[in-house]
């Protein structure tokens, strides 16, 4: 028996980058995956990846920042597969700007691709968790538990997402869901345009990385989503799992 047998996850921004990773690791271990993303292209292109492995998974187009109609992605979902046993919130866009250049738009955009869908979908998707006793997956940044400059708007909401994650697992741990949240540094689509953009400063970034390297999307991270989303991390709610190479070590 593979580790999600039959389990059906949902994984905002699934088209690519950490979500993409995610979603290959989870077919493998025989989940079904239903993506979600703003990009038909590359939402398409990644559904017939994941259903060469996984018939039943798909994708659902959605943009996340129209918050009346977040519900609708939990609404689809169970009505196509008839159940939810995990949902994982990864999608996330912000611009890098000093605290004194950073606008309300700037602050919005953070907060609504981020923070708002992952507490929105949560509440949206409590009543089909509570029947599967299933598993929430938040994404957390080293870039909120350092500070790191330029990075205001983004940490906010990463900040208050890992917030919202530890007061869900004290809430509902009475009806055996859980609630954890990654912290990954991975070799995304992002860090390698960014490798590009300032080679230096990357190669010093991934010196400083104690197993000296990014993380692969769909070895590294997968991996320690599938855990999450399975039954071995049952005893296991209101964490941040740190799949960073040792970057921080919380203690």
């Amino acid at each position: 028996m593979k580790k999600l047998q039959d389990k059906v996850v949902i994984i905002t921004g699934g088209a690519g980058g950490i979500g993409g990773g995610m979603a290959k690791a989870m077919v493998k271990e025989g989940a079904i995956v239903a993506i979600v993303d703003l990009n038909e292209e590359t939402g398409k292109a990644m559904e017939k990846e994941l259903q060469a492995i996984s018939p039943q998974s798909s994708f659902i187009k959605a943009n996340l920042m129209e918050r009346e109609k977040l519900s609708n992605i939990i609404d689809t979902v169970i009505e196509k597969y008839g159940k939810l046993d995990v949902l994982v919130n990864n999608a996330h866009a912000s611009k890098q700007k000093l605290i004194e250049d950073t606008t309300q738009e700037d602050i919005d955009l953070s907060f609504g691709t981020g923070f708002y869908p992952t507490f929105y979908l949560m509440q949206a998707a409590l009543p089909y968790l509570k029947e599967t006793k299933g598993s929430i997956i938040n994404f957390a940044s080293g870039a909120g538990l350092e500070g790191h400059s330029t990075q205001v708007a983004y940490v906010a909401a990463k900040e208050a997402i890992r917030g919202i994650s530890r007061v869900a697992a004290n809430e509902w741990g009475q009806y055996g869901i859980n609630v954890n949240v990654i912290s990954p540094v991975a070799d995304s689509p992002g860090v390698r345009e960014w490798a590009k953009a300032q080679p230096e400063y990357y190669e010093k970034v991934k010196n400083n990385i104690p197993l000296g390297r990014f993380g692969d999307l769909e070895h590294d991270i997968g991996p320690v989503a599938v855990f999450l989303a399975s039954e071995d991390s049952k005893y296991m709610t209101g964490q941040t799992l740190m799949a960073d190479g040792g970057s921080i070590m919380l203690h």
